[in-house]
């Protein structure tokens, strides 16, 4: 039987989603697997919509396994949560067909980047937002990242490490918001690439700081040039919001197109 679940996490204590061998660091994967395999007494293996960095969390993250184990939705989902640490639960459980594939199945998937912009730095949510003391104009960041949206080559804004075999993603929304002391970043597309939220984000900081004009993100798209963009803004800012299928998968309404 296969299943789907819902997987909520802070990232904050593991070295990223994936899963680094039984003497790696502690990874998201790695944790919900050995969770999984304790509830159905046999050697469970997850696969994942969407690989998440170390130290970046995930609101709701879909995975989906294979097991013979007869087990209903409700214990794959509290008996699941049960043996994760207090950092990770599995949030819903839903048996799919076969075919489901929490990656390939996927048609968008969607980020957000907060982070309070003051001159103090943040004590009480420093684990889940990032900082800029530097003054940023969130409605300029929200009119520069508009040229980003269709399908382009996105080379400007993915690491030297991404494996991808091209670097052309459809964006497909991009909104930039100030509420109070927070400036938060969504977007959405068919897929990302490796580091490719945060270089957009750290970009888009040196426009709202006045220290780029809003072109130059235009230009940093066109010149593929990863070397003239802005910094990686931090990861902890980061939230894998959810990735979104089509309805004849019938997952729960979050992650439905």
């Amino acid at each position: 039987m296969r299943y789907a679940l819902g997987v909520e996490y802070d990232g904050s204590g593991f070295q990223g989603w994936q899963g680094l061998g039984p003497s790696g660091p502690p990874t998201v994967q790695a944790a919900l697997e050995r969770a999984l395999s304790s509830v159905a007494d046999q050697a469970i293996t997850v696969t994942c919509a969407g690989r998440t960095d170390a130290g970046v969390h995930a609101q709701c993250q879909v995975v989906h396994f294979d097991s013979t184990a007869q087990r209903d939705p409700r214990a794959w989902t509290l008996g699941t949560s049960g043996r994760l640490p207090p950092a990770v639960c599995v949030r819903w459980c839903v048996p799919v067909p076969v075919e489901f594939h929490a990656r390939f199945s996927a048609r968008a998937r969607r980020y957000r980047y907060r982070l309070v912009n003051r001159p103090v730095r943040p004590a009480l949510y420093r684990s889940l937002m990032a900082w800029e003391r530097r003054p940023l104009d969130a409605e300029a960041m929200h009119r520069a990242a508009q040229v980003l949206l269709g399908e382009n080559d996105f080379s400007a804004f993915r690491t030297v490490h991404c494996q991808a075999p091209h670097a052309r993603r459809d964006l497909q929304e991009i909104s930039v918001r100030r509420i109070g002391e927070t400036v938060e970043i969504e977007v959405q597309a068919n897929a990302f690439l490796h580091h490719m939220v945060r270089n957009i984000v750290g970009s888009l900081l040196e426009i709202g700081a006045g220290a780029q004009p809003e072109a130059w993100i235009a230009q940093l798209l066109a010149g593929r040039d990863r070397t003239l963009a802005g910094p990686t803004a931090p990861p902890q800012g980061l939230v894998f919001l959810h990735p979104l299928y089509p309805p004849e998968w019938k997952l729960p309404a979050e992650v439905t197109l």
